[in-house]
């Protein structure tokens, strides 16, 4: 199995169950402040880079480009959270995490 493979679903899974800013609230975001919001777009972020991964697993070279775009959208996200809040968790975890997975994805 490819690293840009793990990365990709490793970020995805992340993001469903992280609390973060617009996008990626996932299922802690969505109980600390009850924000639906928060629940899909962490989902929906977290499920297109899982659906990436399984892509890139049936060869589609098009998952790997999915998986970079989304992870990219997220570090800029996380990263501006970061700047206004900064609080590490989770917005500069998930930043790092974020250009890390996105370091692997592009160096396969």
């Amino acid at each position: 199995m490819n690293l840009s493979i793990i990365a990709a679903f490793a970020y995805g899974i992340l993001a469903m169950s992280t609390t973060g800013y617009a996008y990626a609230g996932g299922i802690i975001g969505y109980i600390q402040a009850r924000s639906k919001v928060s629940l899909l777009s962490g989902s929906i972020s977290g499920l297109l880079l899982v659906l990436a991964a399984y892509f890139q697993l049936q060869g589609q070279s098009w998952g790997s480009i999915l998986a970079v775009i989304v992870t990219a959208v997220l570090v800029v996200v996380f990263a501006v959270r970061l700047a206004k809040t900064r609080k590490f968790m989770p917005a500069g975890l998930m930043t790092i995490l974020g250009m890390l997975a996105l370091a692997v994805m592009v160096g396969n």
